[in-house]
């Protein structure tokens, strides 16, 4: 078992490249088992939740080349298995895009049900009603979801909540289907209309991502692609987090600065100083960060993942802050941990109270997700004295090289074994 020990009190100055989006390359690499030509995918994020997937992938028949660190060919022109249930894959969220894949291009699918952090109930049932609805039969059988059709045809399906991986799951499977699909109420993620656009350089007709109405035509086939993977939205407000929290100065490269509007909005109300040029942000505080409220909502709203990484700095601020989760109803369990280092945070259901005190204090914590991992570490920076962390294998799923990139920031954080 490894830990992080971190000793705070250094404000973080620099600059950070940031890598590929989590969220947007794991539906990509699903999605490019729906052609039997190779697909060519750069800027990769190499974490753990891709490379349990690209495993999978493997154990299905998928001929996996890692060109470099950060790019990937694939060739599935020899699937010989459409049951997908190793160990691994169960551990992530993600594994449910397989389902989606495998139904649109072979209209069968077996897929072990989906992992990933215990933030909350993830219910699968707008993906289902989505598959059912494009003609599919869907049954939860020992521990798999189990889909199988003759024929997929296009439908109308209406939305009943805004959900990512839903919309994402039967973007793929009607990609194919026979006749013209419209998702209504569907999710805005930037990593949706990537998946959007990757599909559509294969060869996919689909019009609307990134709004609340996606329209797709189905086509009889896919082709063979090279796609870069955008940058990762959620890595690089974790970042601009790290610098109001730590009153540092820090340019973050390689980002969308649109896709973190609504942060940039926050920051700025917190008194830090945001500037964009291009694709960089530059993101600066001198001083204690003010008190605000936020509420966590669908893309364009203020993201779910970047909740925790905000809350270090209310805990910090001037004041009283209110933090309302309309998302997951346990994204709050880092609470917990930062009160252990004299936070004075009160949480309650889906609203948390932030007191703002004068400092934080180094403790032993424990990362409960992969987010709650992201928001300790910066709490650990800003502490005084030192910090460990635990429970390592939550962050290892979305950052790469997080501790190497805080560290040439000035942060004192090395990964050591318990």
């Amino acid at each position: 078992m490894e830990q992080y020990a971190i000793k705070g009190g250094n404000p973080l100055v620099g600059e950070v490249e940031i890598g590929g989006a989590k969220n947007a390359a794991l539906p990509i690499l699903a999605a490019s088992v729906m052609t039997d030509e190779t697909v060519y995918i750069e800027n990769m994020p190499d974490v753990r939740d891709t490379n349990v997937l690209l495993c999978a992938m493997e154990n299905i028949g998928v001929i996996v080349k890692r060109t470099d660190r950060h790019k990937v060919t694939l060739n599935a022109s020899n699937i010989s298995e459409l049951v997908v249930e190793d160990e691994n894959i169960k551990k992530i969220r993600a594994s449910y895009y397989l389902i989606g894949a495998l139904l649109g291009k072979y209209k069968h699918a077996e897929v072990a049900l989906p992992g990933g952090c215990d933030i909350g109930c993830r219910a699968i049932d707008q993906h289902i009603k989505g598959f059912r609805a494009l003609g599919a039969d869907v049954k939860i059988e020992h521990g798999l979801i189990k889909t199988q059709a003759e024929h997929l045809r296009g439908s109308h399906i209406y939305m009943d909540v805004v959900s990512v991986g839903a919309t994402i799951n039967i973007m793929m499977a009607a990609v194919m289907a026979e006749g013209t699909t419209i998702i209504e109420n569907s999710a805005k993620e930037p990593h949706v209309v990537d998946l959007a656009n990757f599909l559509n350089s294969m060869g996919a007709n689909i019009k609307g991502a990134g709004t609340d109405v996606i329209r797709i035509v189905g086509v009889e086939k896919l082709h063979k692609t090279e796609y870069s993977i955008i940058p990762d939205q959620i890595e690089a407000g974790t970042f601009m987090l790290a610098a109001i929290a730590s009153k540092g100065d820090v340019v973050i490269h390689n980002c969308i600065p649109e896709h973190l509007d609504c942060l940039t909005a926050k920051i700025l109300e917190m008194g830090g100083e945001v500037e964009e040029s291009g694709d960089s942000i530059h993101v600066w505080c001198n001083s204690r960060p003010n008190k605000t409220n936020i509420k966590t909502s669908p893309y364009p709203g203020f993201p779910t993942d970047l909740q925790p990484q905000a809350g270090v700095v209310l805990a910090v601020a001037d004041g009283t802050s209110i933090i309302n989760e309309s998302i997951w109803e346990s994204r709050f369990q880092y609470t917990t941990e930062l009160n252990n280092m004299g936070a004075n945070i009160t949480a309650q259901g889906k609203t948390a109270v932030f007191e703002g005190v004068d400092c934080l204090l180094g403790a032993p914590v424990y990362a409960s997700d992969l987010r709650a991992g992201a928001a300790l570490i910066i709490a650990g920076i800003i502490a005084s004295g030192e910090t460990q962390l635990f429970n390592l294998d939550h962050i290892d799923r979305g950052y790469e090289n997080i501790e190497e990139k805080f560290r040439n920031l000035g942060a004192n954080i090395k990964r050591v074994k318990e």
